[in-house]
């Protein structure tokens, strides 16, 4: 059982609610669902990759959203009238939803299927505003002259 007691955090931080949250959802359970299996990768300085295993699904059965700074992917089959008999069922179609808590400035750009996977690219752009700038110093002045200056 993995249960932390967040309170204290609350208590003695102000203006960390958001990171609050997310240690709060992240210790929270899922019920140990491991369906669908996924990989999350890094594909470059500031790219990451989610592939997902949706074998039996379709394009239309999937949806992707990006809300209050998670990304949600989830799948449901469409009802099918066509009743068949399986001697062995080992492709899992059922429903599923995973949730994937993103970092600031992180977006999903790209969503791809391919040979069963779905594919969700990432990309973290920080604004040029939050991005480390060179300040340039400029010539100061003789100090003779900053003498002078105080003296009169």
């Amino acid at each position: 059982m993995r249960d932390f007691d967040l309170t204290p955090l609350y208590r003695s931080t102000v203006g960390f609610d958001r990171l609050a949250n997310i240690l709060d959802n992240v210790t929270r359970s899922d019920g140990g669902s491991s369906y669908p299996p996924y990989n999350i990768e890094k594909t470059g300085e500031d790219a990451y990759r989610i592939t997902i295993a949706v074998a039996g699904f379709t394009d239309d059965e999937l949806t992707i959203e990006a809300r209050d700074g998670q990304l949600v992917i989830s799948g449901k089959k469409a009802a099918t009238e066509e009743e068949t008999n399986f001697l062995h069922r080992g492709i899992a179609t059922r429903a599923f939803e995973k949730r994937f808590q993103l970092a600031d400035h992180v977006r999903a750009t790209d969503a791809v299927t391919k040979n069963g996977l779905l594919h969700v690219d990432l990309l973290r752009e920080i604004p040029e505003a939050l991005k480390p700038r060179k300040i340039e110093i400029a010539k100061s002045r003789p100090i003779e002259a900053e003498k002078v200056e105080l003296d009169a």
